[in-house]
């Protein structure tokens, strides 16, 4: 099965060149996938789909009319990035985590960043997930986003963009490990050659982050994963993180607080809690002080954690940093806590709060996307471009009369990677979450979450949309030789020693 008839122009391709020759470090796979009879290929996928059956990888998708659970759906080409380029997104990561949390910290303090008129305060105190109750919180180690999913997409100009920052719940990192679980044993001659570098320690360095943050003096602190329950429709990832860490699963049920300190419910009676990885929205934590209907959180939860009796990972309160409004301002966030330029720039992004922003918007909604500020999961979009009249008017009106709601921000040409549509490859656009934790340092996945739009023509990558996955390979190749598509040589980086 080979890459003569795919095409590589119009969009920036992840494995190829314009002129048809592989990127580097793509090229030994380029070769090793050409070797391959359709046959042969088309029965790994199979293989691959099996095998995410067999180990009950899938989603939940909300009022769907086949039913909740999916099977998660995966492509086994993988998408390649190079090990320098990756060194420039890891750099960009970390600062870009590192200034977020201080303006968390900020925003619940003394906020000197709305005094000193970089961030406007309306903007703030307006937000839909600003939390009054956290103002003075103080969190374990000073650290508020222990885990976060940054959204990165490639655009024409081949640089990496954010597109949105997620700090309160990030979910898909289990894909993650899980995607490179069936690779490996479903499509395991790709691997051999090259040097990719392994994901499979994320759970041992999420536990110790999580261990990092326990209130002081707590020697063997005891952690539980709490989920919402099997109807989320991440539970599946919930699950799969506790077992792989060895902690427990909780429901909000199954937590009180006594004395001021948290306990779970146990066959042998209660156990006190230390340390909490919450997958629930912060709004839905104590019934006591935030939303009074929440069936899901914890009565006095917010109360131990803010007497230091109990870690909260993420920290709630760190949703003001997921609003996309307060996004367009992370560049100048960056300046002001740092003192630095942004390492990865943000999507041109305009907000309609502000009135010019608002005009220029609504005169143009041809060509944005237009987005919910506290959106998520690609709901409540407008994809300007491709919109009817009347989808852009509805969006006309509920712009009016809320700007506060929406951003909008221009349709990228994101990139595109080969993918397996029945006998041949065709480019499917693609984005990328890598996940990072915050613990006694900061801590990078190397490739994290690549989401692929399986529609032809498509840029929504989300799975509750109709997108799926490929394993993200972040690489150095260790061939010496180059490998030529049509009768071009490739250039190849030099060979590696054999570790990685």
């Amino acid at each position: 099965m080979r890459f003569e008839s795919y095409e590589t122009a119009s969009f920036y391709d992840e494995m190829f060149e314009a002129g048809g020759n592989p990127r580097a470090g793509a090229a030994l796979l380029v070769k090793k996938i050409e070797a391959l009879s359709l046959g042969e290929i088309k029965t790994c996928q199979q293989a691959a789909e099996l095998a995410l059956l067999n180990m009950g990888i899938t989603f939940n998708v909300y009022g769907h009319e086949a039913g909740t659970e999916k099977v998660w759906p995966f492509d086994i080409v993988p998408r390649i990035i190079d090990a320098n380029e990756w060194e420039r997104i890891e750099r960009g990561l970390r600062q870009r985590i590192t200034a977020l949390n201080l303006f968390i910290d900020d925003v619940y303090h003394d906020q000197k960043i709305v005094r000193d008129g970089v961030v406007p305060e309306e903007l703030l105190h307006s937000g839909k997930c600003y939390l009054a109750p956290c103002a003075g919180l103080n969190p374990p180690k000073g650290v508020w986003c222990h885990i976060s999913g940054i959204d990165l997409v490639r655009d024409a100009d081949g640089q990496f963009y954010v597109l949105e920052d997620n700090m309160r719940c990030p979910s898909g990192v289990s894909y993650v490990l899980e995607n490179r679980e069936v690779m490996k044993r479903t499509f395991p001659q790709v691997f051999e050659g090259l040097c990719v570098r392994p994901v499979d320690d994320y759970p041992d360095r999420l536990l110790e982050t999580l261990q990092y943050v326990a209130p002081e003096g707590v020697q063997n602190p005891v952690v539980a994963l709490l989920t919402p329950g099997v109807y989320n429709s991440a539970y599946f990832e919930h699950s799969f993180l506790a077992q792989q860490m060895g902690i427990e699963l909780v429901t909000g049920s199954d937590l009180f607080v006594h004395e001021g300190f948290v306990y779970m419910r146990t066959t042998a009676g209660p156990r006190r809690v230390d340390v909490i990885y919450r997958r629930i929205d912060d709004d839905f934590l104590d019934p006591r002080e935030l939303r009074p209907d929440s069936l899901l959180g914890v009565p006095g939860l917010l109360d131990a954690y803010r007497n230091g009796r109990v870690a909260l990972a993420n920290a709630p309160g760190t949703g003001i940093a997921d609003d996309k409004a307060v996004y367009a301002y992370v560049p100048q966030i960056i300046r002001y806590y740092l003192g630095e330029d942004a390492l990865l720039s943000n999507v041109p992004t305009f907000v309609c709060s502000d009135e010019k922003h608002k005009d220029h918007v609504l005169a143009n909604l041809d060509k944005f996307v237009v987005k919910e500020a506290n959106g998520s999961g690609g709901y409540g979009m407008l994809m300007g471009p491709m919109a009817s009249k009347s989808e852009r008017d509805k969006f006309h009106d509920l712009i009016s009369q809320d700007p506060r709601k929406y951003i909008a921000q221009p349709m990228l040409s994101i990139s595109r990677v080969p993918t397996i549509v029945d006998d041949h490859f065709e480019g499917r656009h693609v984005d990328l979450r890598p996940y990072i934790l915050y613990g006694k340092d900061i801590y990078v996945l190397p490739g994290g979450l690549t989401r692929v739009a399986l529609e032809k023509g498509s840029m929504v990558v989300n799975s509750s949309q109709g997108g799926g996955s490929k394993d993200t390979w972040v690489v150095s190749p260790r061939v010496d030789e180059p490998y030529s598509v049509n009768g071009a040589p490739a250039a190849v980086a030099p060979a590696e020693a054999s570790s990685c």
